[in-house]
């Protein structure tokens, strides 16, 4: 596997008040033809992140069709889960209405912040969206004490299946408490009310590894295969198989993507999400500054 990378696609025009930096964790949905919508999580001056969007034609990425002038998702009501910030994962689109799995943020007192899963749905194809509830749908429970984050949804058949970040433990530093967290497994008949397990489907593979996040899962015949973002000194881009997507082979060599030489890009890369049109395989992915630079796109070579 080799990703031929295309460049910089999107960066935040820092024009429009409720994005003056970043486009992180991005997520397509297409639209018509060689159409697409990316959604991605812009921040505000008060680092505070919302969800807005940027539409592109695959056979021209580089030249921006739209993008959203206020944001598609708000930050939640005070003392709610999403107060501090949201920021898209996944969009499904089912029985007529688009469902986006979004992640929430809260600040914290013991430790820096929280997250949890929250659901917005569209009735206008993604052009709007209204929360599912002020609660999150995947928070805190005996099986995710700490949090929960990035999540990716496939429905196959009557079964919908959910991988999702979780934090596993909390560890006391010198400066300030160090979050630990890997990739989960849930099912869900609905899409809304989740069954979990607390089984890690992707683990950590060293004591230097401590975050594995944004996992995004495709479903190739008989092997299910999973990119993800993995972080020991900074993010990396990882990959995954699987013959029933519970139990997992980590081939992080195979990724075939990696830091560039110089650029924007160069320090780290992360936040994968791969789809495929019209016959090629496509990601978009964040580099440096954890979406600060912008979004970029890359293909994978036959060769």
């Amino acid at each position: 596997m080799r990703w031929v990378k295309k460049g910089l696609i999107f960066q935040p025009p820092r024009n429009l008040s409720w994005m003056t930096t970043h486009a992180a964790v991005p997520c397509a949905r297409k639209l018509d033809g060689n159409l697409y919508r990316v959604y991605f999580g812009g921040r505000d001056e008060h680092n505070r992140s919302q969800v807005g969007y940027f539409e592109i034609c695959l056979d021209q990425p580089y030249e921006t069709r739209s993008i959203s002038r206020e944001p598609v998702l708000y930050l939640g009501e005070l003392g709610t889960f999403d107060d501090r910030g949201v920021m898209p994962s996944w969009t499904v689109d089912h029985d007529g209405r688009t469902y986006l799995y979004y992640i929430g943020w809260n600040l914290g007192v013991t430790v820096p912040f929280y997250n949890s899963v929250g659901l917005a749905t569209s009735e206008d194809g993604g052009k709007t969206f209204h929360r599912f509830s002020q609660g999150p749908i995947l928070g805190r429970d005996p099986h995710d004490p700490f949090f929960t984050g990035s999540c990716c949804v496939l429905v196959e058949g009557a079964l919908w299946r959910m991988w999702y970040l979780s934090c596993s433990r909390w560890e006391k530093t010198d400066s300030r408490p160090k979050h630990y967290y890997h990739i989960r497994y849930a099912e869900s008949r609905d899409g809304i009310d989740w069954d979990r397990t607390g089984t890690a489907c992707i683990d950590f593979k060293s004591s230097e590894e401590y975050a594995i996040s944004r996992p995004c899962v495709i479903n190739d015949a008989d092997t299910y295969k999973m990119w993800y973002s993995h972080r020991g000194e900074s993010y990396r881009i990882g990959y995954a198989e699987s013959e029933d997507g519970i139990r997992w082979k980590r081939r992080d060599e195979e990724a075939g993507i990696d830091v560039s030489t110089s650029g924007w890009d160069s320090e780290m890369i992360e936040y994968p999400f791969v789809f495929d049109h019209k016959g090629e395989r496509y990601m978009l992915y964040n580099g440096n500054g954890y979406g600060k630079t912008g979004i970029g796109l890359a293909v994978l070579s036959e060769g």
